[in-house]
């Protein structure tokens, strides 16, 4: 039979005579919101993120100016060359200047604004997701790590206890077999010790690999598991702002959209130089001309169409959303309430089965039990204080895991 990680001190307290054995105190780590900031540094949505931003802020500057696209050079020339070669040129050189639309300028601004603000949102978004990431990594080794130390506790706690079978059996007060047990249960709890900390091994690693930090996380200094979680605001929460910008900004694209009807209209100056031939005087003169395109349904109604389902899409997105998060956060918090209940009963599991054992463990101090039946009752215990260790880890994981449902930042 294996024995699992960790037994209660006072379960062996008469049994050793010594001092009871403790889970080794874990140093405290780097905080949540530390390791956070230096995963998003690493991390190829933060670049992406900025990336997004340089974007929309500069195309925003396009419209601080006066003109609706870059301006344009116009160079003609004629001749009659082919024809009468009378010597006729006539040299145009004019600048095509792009009109802004009554109203488009202020809606291309407005829907540009939209965009960085929106940008601005995907990556509090993008950040609350490697927060959840990071959550999940940190309760894991958190977890781990508690069970690497209890099992080293209970390794050492069967080794005094094989020692001192092996003491009794050479006063003949218990059989060889007595001690071959009992050392083969200590065997078994080293190599559950090996086994756990493989386990916590991989966990610091892909940690380390998400931080670039080899400091553990920090459980906070407190029951992180029994801080009361904000009732939750939609209007605050990450996905919810993203959706909600994201609706904004296709409202201010077809906004844009009705009132771009038409290419913007062109300006043109220039000048014009006209020689008439036959030795007469070059003339020259001032040219202002203006190009309006036609608004034609061909060229409208397909921008438009992609606009207003854009805009669906997002309104329904946001709908759906704000169903999701609520039944999100109503399933997290009856998580959490679960594991708090079920943790309360492994406790309480735990401080019965160490009391039977430490009754056993008298009775074979006093030669009316068996060793085999301690060693089951000290295998129960262990397998209990076990639990209690795990469910204080999935405690601390359901309320990360609430707050996640919140939107809450670390």
């Amino acid at each position: 039979m294996h024995l699992y990680p960790m037994v209660g001190a006072c379960v062996l307290a008469g049994l050793l005579s010594a001092t009871p054995l403790r889970a080794q105190p874990v140093n405290a780590g780097i905080s949540l919101r530390i390791a956070l900031e230096a995963a998003w540094q690493r991390s190829t949505a933060a670049r992406e993120s900025e990336g997004a931003r340089r974007r929309a802020q500069a195309e925003r500057f396009t419209t601080n100016t006066a003109l609706a696209g870059p301006p344009s050079l116009e160079l003609s020339h004629r001749d009659d060359r082919l024809q009468s070669a009378a010597g006729k040129r006539t040299t145009d050189l004019a600048l095509a200047l792009p009109l802004w639309l009554p109203g488009q300028r202020d809606a291309r601004a407005d829907a540009l604004t939209a965009a960085v603000t929106r940008t601005d949102a995907a990556e509090q978004w993008a950040r609350l997701q490697l927060a959840g990431t990071l959550r999940e990594a940190a309760w894991q080794l958190i977890g781990l790590r508690a069970e690497v130390a209890q099992a080293e506790a209970q390794t050492q706690l069967l080794a005094r206890l094989a020692d001192d079978v092996d003491r009794r059996v050479r006063a003949g007060d218990l059989a060889r077999a007595d001690a071959l047990a009992a050392r083969a249960e200590h065997l078994a709890a080293r190599a559950g010790v090996t086994e756990v900390m493989q386990r916590l091994a991989a966990a610091r690693a892909r940690w380390t690999l998400l931080t670039g930090s080899s400091t553990d996380p920090d459980p906070g200094g407190v029951d992180a598991a029994e801080v009361a979680a904000p009732p939750g605001d939609m209007a605050s929460h990450p996905e919810w702002q993203l959706a909600r910008e994201s609706t904004e900004l296709a409202k201010r694209r077809l906004e844009l959209v009705r009132l771009s009807r038409r290419d913007p209209p062109q300006l043109t100056l220039g000048v014009r130089q006209e020689s008439p031939g036959q030795g007469a005087t070059a003339q020259g003169s001032l040219l202002v001309g203006l190009r309006m395109p036609l608004e034609t349904v061909a060229r409208n109604h397909p921008l438009e169409t992609a606009a207003l389902a854009e805009l669906e899409v997002t309104r329904n997105h946001e709908t759906r959303l704000a169903e999701r998060l609520d039944r999100d956060i109503t399933l997290a918090r009856e998580a959490r309430q679960a594991a708090r209940v079920q943790r309360e009963a492994e406790t309480t599991r735990s401080r019965l089965l160490r009391e039977r054992a430490a009754l056993i463990e008298r009775a074979f101090q006093a030669g009316e039990s068996p060793l085999p039946e301690l060693l089951r009752a000290l295998a129960a215990a262990a397998q209990a204080d076990s639990a209690v260790a795990r469910q204080h880890a999935a405690l601390g994981l359901a309320h990360a895991r609430l707050q996640q449902a919140l939107g809450v930042m670390p």
